[in-house]
């Protein structure tokens, strides 16, 4: 029961994240690199399939440094 409930959160997720890569793209708000739509989507699917809160952290660099 727990693997199934876990797979439903799963997928639950990945619809999100696939739906807010398309609006935003769809509606022209940022153009994400590959690299950088790798990082949102790695940092979506922690926040939404993780057991406890997320901690905000904020990046004083780039990813290209």
């Amino acid at each position: 029961a727990i693997v199934a409930a876990r797979t439903k959160i799963v997928e639950g997720a990945v619809g999100m994240v696939e739906m807010a890569l398309e609006m935003l793209s769809r509606k022209d708000i940022v153009h994400l690199d590959e690299e950088k739509k790798a990082a949102m989507v790695s940092n979506l699917m922690v926040v939404l399939c993780g057991e406890k809160g997320a901690q905000p952290i904020l990046n004083t660099g780039t990813l290209y440094q």
